[in-house]
């Protein structure tokens, strides 16, 4: 097995142990009433989108996502959160250097012998989620995981769902489309952008990522028969229908939206293996981004 596979895999035990972590007393996390800014890049932006979701919908406090590059500089917040797996990435390591004495900071990393150790002014290291495989699977989801549990938001069916995510085959029809279309409304609008981004990067796959909302506007055009859309959440009503009638194929989410999202990481791997591919070797990629110079 790729270490992908293996990693994907072991995701359930890993939210088991981010959520017993989420219920130790810690001041490094944001409190609730707090204004925060969750910042990342890649996979970490799109969980960062997902939480900050999550934490202002469920009345804990406004909170802002941002890639880290993109970071407003005239903002303040009460704590700026950044995700990252290597606790090396330029930008990320960058802005919490920047931010030291304006704001408070903390990251949430898998590795402790890297610069974000120092960067942050708090650190919470989910080594045990750490990967060996450049495409990021279950640090990802643990982290967000980490952050749901500590909004009061995750639950042990959660995690019931993300086993039945991985037992569960996958139709083979659905390997063989030619292209993937993934939707989110709300906080699963961050897990259906990194559903594409993991076909991208695992099975170079023509694949997109909307709003559900914003599907009739312009993109449902490339719906047909041959493609797929795969709804992450509770679908807007009469959407299904309309992409049947394009001819193309509905994969509709029953499970958990984060557990769907395991379902589409073993997607990537199945399509990356129909194709040839090998999944921890995405092409033009490394597990971290360094930029020269910086």
């Amino acid at each position: 097995m790729s270490h992908v596979e293996n990693e994907l895999a072991s995701q359930p035990e890993c939210w088991n142990r981010a959520a017993e972590l989420a219920a130790s007393p810690s001041g490094t996390l944001p409190a609730a009433g707090e204004r925060v800014a969750i910042v990342g890049c890649g996979t970490s932006l799109f969980m960062a989108q997902a939480a900050a979701a999550l934490r202002e919908s469920s009345g804990h406090g406004e909170t802002d996502a941002f890639a880290a590059s993109e970071f407003p500089a005239g903002r303040r917040y009460d704590r700026v959160v950044a995700l990252t797996r290597s606790g090396t990435t330029t930008e990320v390591v960058e802005l919490l250097a920047a931010l030291r004495g304006r704001m408070p900071t903390t990251a949430i990393t898998a590795d402790p012998d890297t610069p974000v150790m120092s960067a942050a002014d708090d650190v919470v290291v989910l080594d045990f989620a750490d990967e060996k495989s450049v495409v990021q699977t279950r640090f990802a989801t643990t982290a967000l995981t980490l952050l749901r549990a500590h909004f009061g938001l995750h639950s042990e069916a959660v995690v019931d769902d993300a086993r039945d995510a991985l037992a569960e085959p996958l139709p083979e029809w659905l390997v063989g489309c030619s292209q993937f279309t993934f939707l989110g409304r709300g906080w699963t609008v961050g897990l259906a952008s990194e559903a594409a981004l993991k076909m991208r990067e695992a099975a170079r796959s023509w694949t997109e990522a909307y709003p559900a909302m914003e599907y009739r506007h312009g993109p449902i055009s490339i719906s047909t028969r041959g493609t797929a859309t795969w709804m992450i959440g509770d679908a807007p009503s009469g959407l299904a229908d309309e992409v049947h009638a394009t001819g193309a194929m509905w994969v509709a989410g029953g499970l958990d939206p984060l557990a769907e999202l395991v379902r589409a990481q073993r997607l990537a791997v199945a399509v990356a293996a129909a194709r040839g591919l090998n999944p921890d070797r995405p092409r033009h990629l490394t597990r971290s981004v360094i930029l020269a110079g910086a």
